[in-house]
């Protein structure tokens, strides 16, 4: 073969696999990563958590949830960071989207890294960024959560930041949303600090009046039941069991008993945590079974997955990180509700130490190919002398 036409078989070659690594690692590599993905079926309802019993039914709500996406702010994130982590995450996010086609979408909390202290025009900017990673069509409802990296912790948090997350994302931080008979409970866990600061005070106040209303629903659906006593002028809503989802865990001791592949290393797993800082106090962890009797709790925080059943009867998962930045497997919940029970399954996306193998391998298949080129060509010595000199010569 003339040597011209070895020139540009090679030049093609490096060039188809520069592009071509690109390209998977960059789209197509979420593909086959979130096609292994489906929603559960009524046969995978866990029976006997629903309050009648009733099965799992082709009209559930199909809810896909995540949690703690940090999108890093101008003070601590590095450009390249933001770059690799943000594409990272909407290209996930808008895969899933196409692929699986969810009702309603969930994040549970941690929206923002620095929103606790970012300036106002950092936060617009940080805003911006997250609606064009989180884009969705209008058959997609996108419901958002507080969490403590968004106002601060109960100490940082005020009024200004509350308020400014709330009107971001048009709606308040503590509320019911209910889908096709089926109750969600959105919990300001941050709020739940229990020292009866003025915001914990409006928070604990309105999840006291969502208590009587859920109550006063399930009353009225029984045989023979109508406006009981203490339940005039209630908010009437499904008569079921809410899903509550929040930011922080209900209060457990540590993560020794989780298990599975997004589980906390295991160096981490006997740390003990802390009450209102990795976890909810007791006393608001009991307060909130109590008073909602929860079917199902889904909360964040920890950046792990966990499964805890709480007084034998109250099953709590928690959802790992999104983001690559806060580990090296990120995954997110398929959620199939129907008044009557649900069924959960995992769905884990491309590992990054994945990615960065493929572009590893690459890099070396190419640097091979250039180096044989070479010996073929002119010669090792020679070759590399031109390519690492003949910039210097020409001028």
């Amino acid at each position: 073969m003339p040597r011209f036409s070895v020139r540009w078989t090679v030049a093609a070659l490096l060039i188809l696999g520069v592009c071509g690594s690109f390209l998977f690692c960059e789209y197509l590599i979420y593909f086959p990563a979130i096609l292994q993905c489906a929603w559960p079926r009524s046969s995978q309802a866990r029976a006997g958590e629903g309050i009648d019993g009733r099965p799992l039914d082709s009209a559930a709500v199909r809810a896909m949830v995540l949690s703690d996406t940090h999108l890093l702010g101008a003070v601590g994130g590095h450009w390249f960071d933001k770059l690799r982590r943000e594409w990272q995450m909407e290209r996930a996010f808008q895969t899933a989207l196409w692929l699986l086609r969810p009702e309603i979408v969930f994040i549970l909390g941690d929206i923002f890294d620095e929103g606790k202290w970012s300036s106002q025009q950092h936060w617009e900017d940080d805003v911006r960024r997250f609606h064009r990673m989180f884009r969705h069509s209008t058959d997609t409802e996108l419901v958002v959560l507080v969490g403590n990296h968004d106002i601060g912790f109960h100490y940082e948090m005020d009024w200004f930041k509350l308020q400014r997350f709330d009107k971001v994302f048009n709606a308040s931080s503590t509320r019911i949303v209910t889908k096709r008979g089926v109750n969600f409970l959105l919990v300001n866990s941050v709020a739940l600090h229990g020292d009866g600061c003025p915001i914990c005070q409006s928070v604990e106040k309105e999840l006291i009046k969502l208590s009587r209303d859920l109550n006063c629903s399930l009353q009225s659906s029984q045989p023979g039941g109508g406006v009981t006593d203490g339940c005039e002028g209630s908010q009437l809503y499904p008569p079921t069991s809410p899903v509550m989802l929040q930011h922080y865990p209900l209060f457990r001791v540590s993560d020794a008993a989780c298990t599975g592949q997004d589980a906390a290393p295991a160096e981490e797993r006997h740390l003990l945590f802390r009450e209102k800082y990795d976890v909810l106090s007791k006393e608001a962890s009991h307060r909130l079974l109590q008073w909602f009797k929860p079917r199902l709790i889904l909360s964040g925080h920890t950046h792990s997955g966990c499964e805890v059943l709480h007084d034998n009867k109250y099953p709590e998962v928690s959802v790992p990180s999104f983001s690559w930045r806060n580990r090296n497997n990120p995954s997110f919940i398929l959620a199939s509700v129907s008044p009557g029970s649900y069924a959960l399954s995992k769905c884990f996306l491309p590992e990054e130490s994945t990615v960065i193998g493929v572009y590893c391998s690459a890099g070396a298949c190419m640097l091979l190919l250039f180096l044989a080129h070479c010996l073929w060509m002119k010669g090792l010595l020679q070759c590399l002398s031109l390519f690492l000199l003949g910039k210097h010569k020409s001028l």
